[in-house]
């Protein structure tokens, strides 16, 4: 063996440290959980950087309901702090009361619901929280407050407006000094709300 030669090449070296070696006694490797994926050699690891990230979760509750007054495929609707149900669709007043009922079971208004026909009168429907304020003042539909400091840019329709919306500040305002609020008309002086900091 030479001066400066090593017994065993380093990435072996460092394998064997960290157990994961092929020649590693299996009572000297790590333990490993079942549920975990494999790693290079065939043990159980886990890693983040096997199977990524999982997606962030789209919807807070998933139900199956019958719902026979219902004409089409889909339908998109929004359920008002009080209840209200505001429909995209051209569909029969209390159609959706079915599928209203089946999410309502686990999320309270208001709430972000798509329905998907399932069958003949079987549809799956899903739903999420939201946040509705009311924006008093504010015309257009889409809205848009970002703060940068004490710098506020307000745009609505995509144009930038001087006005304030004090309600859209305060929507934001628990993410710090620097957040975005982006805002969609509901019906008359609600709107749906989401926020994030900068």
């Amino acid at each position: 063996m030479g001066l400066f030669r090593r017994a065993k090449p380093l990435h072996r070296q460092l394998a064997d440290d960290a157990g994961l070696s092929f020649g590693a006694p299996a009572e000297e490797r790590r333990p490993a959980l079942a549920a975990e994926p494999p790693g290079w050699d065939g043990e159980q690891r886990g890693a983040v950087g096997i199977h990524g990230v999982s997606r962030a979760r789209r919807w807070d509750v998933v139900a199956t309901a019958v719902a026979p007054g219902l004409a089409g495929d889909a339908v998109h609707f929004t359920a008002l702090p009080d209840g209200t149900l505001l429909v995209e669709e051209d569909e029969p007043a209390g159609a959706l009361d079915p599928l209203a009922h089946a999410v309502e079971a686990t999320v309270r208004p208001p709430y972000a619901a798509e329905g998907v026909r399932r069958g003949r009168e079987r549809w799956a429907v899903a739903a999420r929280r939201i946040v509705v304020v009311p924006v008093p003042g504010l015309d257009g539909d889409q809205a848009e407050l970002a703060v940068r400091g004490d710098e506020r840019t307000l745009s609505v329709d995509g144009q930038r407006r001087v006005a304030r919306a004090p309600t859209l500040e305060t929507a934001g305002a628990k993410h710090g000094r620097d957040y975005v609020v982006r805002a969609t008309r509901l019906d008359g002086e609600l709107w749906q709300v989401e926020s994030s900091a900068l």
